[in-house]
């Protein structure tokens, strides 16, 4: 196990250097961060709020919700992107919490919220990591999941995938990633490749969690696409959401 975590930090930590030229993992672009700042709305407690960001990588959901008046900790797995963070709050005059650690030993708390962006696919025992989670919740706090649906394997993905892919190279725009994530580390991961948010939801409820709720995110995703171009933003479209629960 600790080889495969290794593995993951590792991948993580050079995907720092790319990471932000991608405009949504940045959420550079002006109207899909003003989509954001209502998504965060909607999901967060009243601030001032306690918020965990899990995952936090180079802080972008952590700036937008130090804006909204909470009090941020942000924890990554990777110091090269909490270092990328840290500079961002630096640039911006907010202030943040940094903790380098795994996602499902999160610090102590107790938080109000506990947050997370594209991150529960990415840990060998997401599971694990909701219960840790809500032992370090405070009694009524919440939990926010904002994930997406990237799986698929039939004839249309693999064909939209492949346009996506010619598309990208014509226009010269860059890659989201630095390179493909690790196949040896694929199978190891339970809800990597999902089509559905019902996996994710099921794993809320086993660890501990109540009264799920679940919401599309059509303003990031029309944002998203906004700003990718009509056909490549089509190409290349997934189902945004957030998953809401109590402790």
């Amino acid at each position: 196990m600790t080889d495969l975590h290794e593995a993951i930090r590792a991948w993580w930590d050079r995907d720092a250097e790319t990471y932000d030229d991608a405009r949504s993992h940045a959420i550079s672009d002006p109207v899909e961060a003003a989509a954001w700042r209502r998504a965060l709305g909607d999901a967060l407690p009243e601030p001032p709020a306690r918020v965990l960001d899990v995952g936090a990588g180079t802080g972008a959901l952590s700036l937008l919700a130090a804006e909204l008046g909470h009090r941020v900790t942000a924890l990554d797995l990777s110091e090269r992107m909490l270092a990328l963070a840290a500079r961002k709050a630096a640039e911006r005059a907010l202030e943040l919490e940094l903790v380098h650690g795994r996602a499902e030993e999160p610090p102590p708390g107790p938080f109000d919220a506990v947050m997370e962006r594209h991150v529960l696919w990415t840990l060998p025992d997401p599971e694990g990591a909701l219960r840790a989670w809500r032992e370090v919740t405070a009694p009524g706090g919440r939990l926010v999941l904002f994930e997406g649906s990237w799986g698929g394997d039939g004839l249309l993905r693999r064909a939209r995938s492949l346009a996506a892919e010619g598309l990208r190279g014509l226009l010269r725009v860059p890659d989201e990633h630095h390179a493909p994530y690790p196949e040896e580390v694929l199978p190891h991961l339970p809800l990597a490749r999902r089509s559905s948010p019902e996996p994710m939801i099921e794993a809320v409820y086993r660890a501990g969690w109540r009264g799920v709720r679940l919401k599309r995110l059509r303003d990031v995703e029309w944002a998203q696409i906004r700003h990718s171009g009509p056909v490549l933003g089509w190409l290349e479209h997934h189902p945004r959401y957030a998953i809401v629960a109590e402790r």
